[in-house]
């Protein structure tokens, strides 16, 4: 279904001829891209591109990237893109070998970067509307972490929100500074009573690989060196009640920390955990084809561990239907163990544009 004509994308609100200032003076103030409903449901999505060069559209994972069409000789590039319904992307346009915030978009995700929602997308009550030429507000503390059991150095910045509480340890926390601004959205969460005060520990990873595997030299480093840290730093942090937050490859790492380490680790956000490790995985050219659930829900089937102490939330996109299957094992075999078990699904595939909601409303609901 195509609704673009000779004349231009009237169909989608745009009336004025496509190329003319008039046109991107249009385009600019009713913000790109725009969706129409779709023949058989969900939604066709027009991104326009202006440039001399050719472009293409690169979502984060939903989708392979999509070539722009010029519209006649004008500097006007154009794509109509089918959505399903219920979906919130990230996306950038790429020339050549540069890439680019969509410029007519006004919600950006860092730099580079911009995010799309269909109109069903639920809400992201808190994430404020963010332009891709904003600099994010980061913590004033920070701690220089040079780890004895990880080698090298990174920097972990501190922030209590709404005065400070219960830790929220954000793995892949370079993300959540600087590309979505979980910082703010926290804060807007505890002021408007919907989580307790928290402090917020923002943990980057310097090989998330080698780090986010089934592996302990990452959790004995939290325990052993990171938490005594932030417990001297000044800043008021429970660190006796620890919230782990993971999405992918961190998920996976926050479950395996709940197994492996159960006195340290005992309350779990988790968004689509990668749950198809398995240690040859990551060599395979079909990492997802191995055993469903991977080493996680082979461990919890031999083991049969006691996960009575064990409060989780798991969330995955609904357009990844591929990380599904290990999802709803793993989930499935967490709560037979005894957890307590909360499972969702986002408007997204994998994505931190959707995950973000749940992040705010698992952590909430694990200090619940």
């Amino acid at each position: 279904m195509a609704v673009v004509t000779d004349s231009g994308f009237a169909g989608y609100g745009l009336p004025d001829k496509p190329g003319t200032d008039e046109f991107w003076t249009a385009a600019q103030a009713a913000g790109t891209p725009v969706s129409i409903p779709a023949d058989g449901g969900g939604r066709l999505t027009l991104f326009l591109w202006r440039g001399g060069a050719p472009a293409s559209i690169d979502f984060e994972s939903w989708s392979e990237p999509v070539a722009l069409s010029r519209f006649d000789d004008t500097d006007c590039w154009y794509a109509e893109v089918p959505m399903p319904a219920r979906l919130r992307v990230t996306y950038q346009f790429r020339s050549g070998e540069e890439a680019y915030a969509d410029p007519l978009n006004p919600a950006g995700a860092g730099g580079d970067r911009s995010i799309a929602a269909t109109p069903d997308a639920p809400a992201q009550p808190h994430w404020p509307l963010v332009g891709a030429e904003d600099v994010l507000p980061v913590p004033a503390t920070r701690i220089r972490w040079a780890s004895e059991r990880l080698g090298g150095r990174r920097t972990v910045r501190i922030h209590p929100a709404g005065g400070g509480g219960p830790v929220v340890l954000l793995l892949d926390g370079d993300d959540w500074l600087y590309l979505h601004p979980a910082m703010t959205a926290f804060d807007a969460a505890v002021a408007a009573g919907d989580m307790p005060p928290v402090t917020l520990v923002f943990l980057p990873a310097k090989d998330r690989e080698a780090e986010f595997g089934c592996v302990p030299e990452l959790w004995e480093a939290v325990r052993d060196e990171l938490l005594p840290l932030v417990a001297e730093s000044g800043v008021p942090a429970d660190v006796d009640r620890l919230v782990v937050a993971g999405q992918s490859l961190g998920g996976l790492s926050a479950m395996y920390a709940a197994l492996q380490y159960p006195d340290l680790v005992n309350r779990v956000a988790c968004q689509s955990g990668s749950f198809w490790w398995t240690p040859e995985a990551l060599g395979q050219a079909d990492p997802l084809g191995g055993p469903v659930g991977g080493a996680i829900a082979a461990r919890l089937r031999d083991e049969r561990p006691d996960l009575s102490g064990l409060r989780i939330a798991f969330d995955v996109g609904e357009h990844e239907t591929r990380m599904l299957p290990h999802c709803e094992l793993t989930e499935t075999l967490a709560e037979q163990a005894g957890a307590a078990v909360r499972v969702s699904r986002s408007a997204s595939g994998h994505d931190r544009a959707g995950w973000r909601q749940a992040l705010l409303r698992d952590v909430a609901w694990a200090l619940a």
